[in-house]
């Protein structure tokens, strides 16, 4: 999320320049022209921001333009091995991609949308677009779904925003949606019918710490060939189970 002008603190301009910058080449603005329209500075003050961002080693200079660069590859991996989530669950992620075979997905959800923390990709069907870091709706993605099991009250304005927000164009029925979350809700599970991206079903759970708030989600992904609706019931279990024994690891406790 960009802070608007009237957010930044005073004395913090250039930094919010600098970042703004860096967000832009992260949405794609691989040359000076993309990355003036993207962030809306001037082209000599986007170019002299460039420049130090790329001798800091936050960009790259390269035959494909302007890319991340190496500092911020070291600063993502501190900060995602700085979450013990990532840690704990990736011998059990393991397990259940090696038994179901299919795309296991480890999420959380931050500043309202689905962040991929891990990816373990499956050995049969069509590779997903998803990957780590990379962020999805919460109200169509399985795994978002399940983030938001304990939250009810957004439910409603959630699924509206994500709507307005469809780049498919494609708007979903409210009521419809309601009903399934008050279902997944009940049994501890969520569902994507392809919500999310057409041809990709998968079965979601929700993973809790010690304070029995949900902190993350994992779900197995698959093409619709893998993923017709018995299967999808019989993995529900499964992924719950898994789910289970990282929120144990976590601290969680049932009683």
């Amino acid at each position: 999320m960009t802070a608007s002008p009237t957010d930044i603190p005073p004395g913090t301009q250039t930094l919010a320049r600098g970042l703004a910058v860096i967000r832009a080449v992260a949405d794609g603005a691989h040359d000076l022209r993309a990355v003036v329209e993207r962030t809306g500075l001037g082209r000599s003050t986007a170019h002299r921001l460039i420049q130090l961002l790329v001798h800091e080693g936050y960009l790259r200079s390269g035959h494909r333009g302007y890319t991340l660069g190496p500092a911020l590859i070291e600063l993502g991996f501190k900060a995602l091995h700085g979450n013990p989530l990532p840690v704990v669950a990736r011998p059990i992620l393991e397990e259940l991609s090696a038994k179901v075979l299919d795309t296991v997905h480890l999420a959380v959800e931050d500043d309202g949308s689905v962040l991929y923390l891990d990816k373990l990709s499956g050995s049969r069907g069509a590779e997903m677009r998803s990957r780590v870091g990379y962020r999805m709706p919460l109200t169509r993605a399985g795994v978002g779904k399940a983030l938001l099991l304990d939250s009810a009250p957004r439910w409603a304005a959630l699924f509206a925003a994500d709507n307005a927000r469809a780049a498919d164009g494609k708007g979903g029925d409210a009521t419809e949606f309601l009903a399934r979350m008050t279902e997944y809700s009940r049994i501890g599970a969520s569902l994507d019918l392809e919500d999310n991206e057409p041809g990709i079903r998968c079965v979601a759970a929700p993973i809790r710490d010690a304070s029995r708030n949900i902190v993350g989600a994992i779900s197995v992904s698959a093409t619709t060939p893998y993923m017709p609706a018995e299967r999808m019931r019989g993995l529900i279990p499964v992924v719950r189970q898994a789910a289970g024994r990282i929120s144990t690891d976590l601290g969680y406790r049932e009683n």
